[in-house]
């Protein structure tokens, strides 16, 4: 499931980064247009398109390096009582509630949908992340008051 999952988050990252490369190259033409110059010394739209042109850019640069981290990246199984560690998929319950988790390197927040059900991925800059390192399956967390149910 693991290596299903990883590419399903590689599809989605391919994905987000031609539509960012697109209006990043849009948002350059804008800034480098002729037409774009400024009309009078009040007239900041070529300042401002090259604001975002550089913006969408620098976006481009990161969301490539995150897209090359999951490219290279290969999750091991977890054994049912091993310790929550970087990789693991945490399956929690929160009022009569299964969640799924990935603990990824990159990409906290991002949605997967894998086998009929949805996995968020935390980052390591997540409290939650940080919260669940080192539980087993059967205990409970406080803040967010969630029990680990499953650890794969």
């Amino acid at each position: 499931m693991k290596a299903e999952l990883v590419e399903l988050i590689r599809a989605e990252l391919r994905t987000r980064l031609a539509r960012l490369a697109k209006a990043a190259m849009d948002a350059h033409a804008a800034a480098t247009d002729p037409g774009s110059k400024a009309e009078s010394k009040y007239d900041t739209r070529n300042l401002e398109e090259s604001y975002l042109a550089t913006g969408q850019a620098r976006q481009v640069r990161e969301l490539g390096e995150t897209l090359r981290v999951f490219e290279n990246l290969r999750l091991r199984d977890f054994s049912g009582n091993e310790e929550i560690a970087a990789g693991a998929l945490v399956e929690v319950e929160r009022d009569g509630a299964k969640l799924l988790f990935l603990l990824a390197p990159a990409c906290g927040g991002l949605e997967i949908e894998s086998e009929g059900r949805e996995i968020t991925l935390l980052s390591p800059e997540s409290p939650l992340y940080r919260n669940l390192l080192g539980k087993r399956a059967g205990e409970r967390l406080d803040a967010p008051p969630f029990s680990v149910h499953r650890v794969t």
